[in-house]
C-alpha cells in the first residue's frame, strides 16, 4: 500500500499566483515524499477560525500564512514559537496531532542573505519601508542577528505604525524610529535599505505609491546594501536604482527561498533540496509567468 498524501497549503487572500506551491511541490517531487501543497484563498477574515478548526478535523499537516492574515491567525493557534511570539505574527503553522503551532520563518529567512555582511551592519543605522508583518520580521531579524545602532521605519501612517510597534515584544536594543515615508533624506546615512512593501511587484500596479520608496539613485550610495523583499520581477525598480548607484543588491527571492526552506523542515523534518528548487523557481520567473509577491 502507498502512503497517504499529507496536505500542506497557503492561507491568504487572492494568492492564486503565489510561487509557494511550485517551491514546495518541486521539493517534494525531488525527495519523493508524500506531501502536496495547494492554495487556500479566504476572502473573509471571520472565516479564519473555521478554517483552522477544519484543518485539525481533516488532519492537514500545515500551512504558510500570508497577506493579510499573519496576525489574524495568532489568537486561534494552540501555541506559538519564540519567534512568532516576539512579533505576534505567524507565517507557518504546523499541525502536531491536532495541536496547531505557529512559527515565523520570515525572520531567519530575511536574515540569511545579510549574514555575510554582518560587520557592515552591526552598530550602524538601517532603514525599512513598510509597516506590515514583513517589516516586523525584518525589525526582529536586525535586532536578533545584527544589532544595528538604530532602525528607521518609513511608513505612510506613523501613528498606526507606532501602535503596531508598541504592541510588539521587541527588546530595547536597536531602537526603532518611525518616520513618514516622504522624509527620504534620512536614508543616506543607512547601511541597509529594505523594501518590505509590495511596491514594485509585477501585476500590482501601484501608481503614485512608488514615491514612498527611494527610486532616486541620488539617495543611494555605493557603500549601501539595498534589499527588496519583492521577488517578481527579480530586478525591481528599487534594485535597478541601487545597481546604477553601485550599491550591493539583494533580491526578495533569497528571503522567499530562505523562509520556505525552514517551513519545509518544520513540516517534513527533511532538508529542502534548495539548489533544485532555486533552478525551477528562476526558470518560472524568467518565463514571465504572473506571480504576486507574498514572502511565502
Amino acid at each position: 500500500m502507498t502512503e497517504a498524501v499529507k496536505i500542506l497549503g497557503l492561507i491568504g487572500r487572492a494568492v492564486d499566483y503565489s510561487y509557494s506551491p511550485l517551491i514546495h511541490n518541486s521539493a517534494c517531487e525531488v525527495l519523493g515524499v508524500p506531501y502536496y501543497y495547494t492554495v487556500f484563498n479566504i476572502a473573509d477574515p471571520l472565516l479564519i477560525p473555521d478554517a483552522l478548526r477544519g484543518a485539525k478535523a481533516l488532519g492537514i499537516r500545515g500551512f504558510n500564512v500570508t497577506i493579510p492574515y499573519k496576525k489574524t491567525v495568532v489568537p486561534f493557534l494552540d501555541e506559538l514559537s519564540q519567534e512568532a511570539t516576539s512579533i505576534k505574527a505567524v507565517n507557518t503553522i504546523v499541525n502536531e496531532h491536532g495541536k496547531l503551532i505557529g512559527h515565523n520563518t520570515d525572520i531567519a529567512g530575511f536574515a540569511s542573505p545579510l549574514l555575510p555582511y554582518k560587520e557592515r551592519i552591526t552598530g550602524k543605522t538601517v532603514c525599512i519601508f513598510g509597516g506590515g508583518g514583513a517589516a516586523l520580521a525584518a525589525i526582529e531579524a536586525f535586532k536578533r542577528f545584527f544589532m544595528p545602532n538604530e532602525i528607521l521605519l518609513f511608513v505612510r501612517d506613523p501613528e498606526k505604525a507606532r501602535v503596531i510597534v508598541d504592541e510588539t515584544d521587541f527588546d530595547q536594543a536597536s531602537p526603532v524610529t518611525i518616520l513618514r515615508s516622504d522624509n527620504l533624506e534620512k536614508i543616506k546615512g543607512c547601511s541597509v535599505i529594505v523594501n518590505a512593501t509590495p511596491i514594485g511587484t509585477r501585476g500590482r500596479e501601484q501608481g503614485g505609491m512608488t514615491s514612498i520608496i527611494p527610486l532616486d539613485q541620488k539617495l543611494i550610495s555605493h557603500n549601501q546594501i539595498v534589499y527588496d523583499m519583492v521577488y517578481n520581477p527579480l530586478d525591481t525598480p528599487l534594485l535597478q536604482a541601487a545597481e546604477r548607484a553601485g550599491a550591493k543588491t539583494i533580491s526578495g527571492i533569497e528571503m522567499l527561498i530562505g523562509q520556505a526552506e525552514r517551513s519545509f523542515m518544520l513540516w517534513t523534518g527533511m532538508q529542502m533540496p534548495v539548489a533544485a528548487v532555486r533552478t525551477t523557481l528562476l526558470h518560472e520567473i524568467h518565463n514571465n509567468k504572473p506571480g504576486f509577491q507574498s514572502h511565502t
